[in-house]
């Protein structure tokens, strides 16, 4: 778990140069967009991480192979834990941002917006809310950590 951990931290470092470096200065939406896979990779090698827990205390059987399926299977395995079930449907919804039909405005300056439609719904990643995800981010790894990493 925590070799695991120290590459969720890798793609989190990644996005963090990402948000401070290269949006402060291009204010593009592929550079959101570029965080949002960021911040996708590190959910899911974390993910991965409590799937193997999750196996070696003989709670699962066997890893399942997609991400998608992982994800489900750790909402199932981790029910009654409130904040990682919380943090994995975060997960499945930057997913659905990735694969979501998006658009661009303001691009090159300091507001720049995505807006991205997800289950009929409109929602705008901008500056400041990719930074709130990344953030967000931040307090998983380190529950994460708290909880399972003695």
């Amino acid at each position: 778990m925590r070799e695991l951990l120290g590459e969720a931290k890798e793609e989190l470092k990644r996005a963090d140069h990402l948000i401070y470096v290269s949006l402060k200065y291009t204010r593009s939406v592929d550079v959101i967009r570029s965080v949002i896979e960021r911040l996708i990779n590190f959910y899911e090698i974390v993910i991965r991480g409590l799937l193997e827990r999750a196996k070696e205390k003989k709670l699962i059987q066997r890893l399942p192979g997609s991400q998608g399926m992982q994800a489900d299977v750790a909402k199932e395995v981790y029910k009654t834990d409130e904040e990682i079930f919380n943090y994995i449907r975060f997960y499945l919804l930057l997913r659905k941002m990735r694969h979501g039909k998006y658009t661009r405005a303001h691009e090159f300056r300091r507001n720049v917006t995505m807006t991205v439609t997800v289950d009929n719904q409109l929602i705008e990643v901008n500056i400041d809310i990719i930074t709130e995800y990344y953030k967000r981010s931040l307090m998983f790894l380190d529950y994460v950590k708290e909880k399972f990493v003695k």
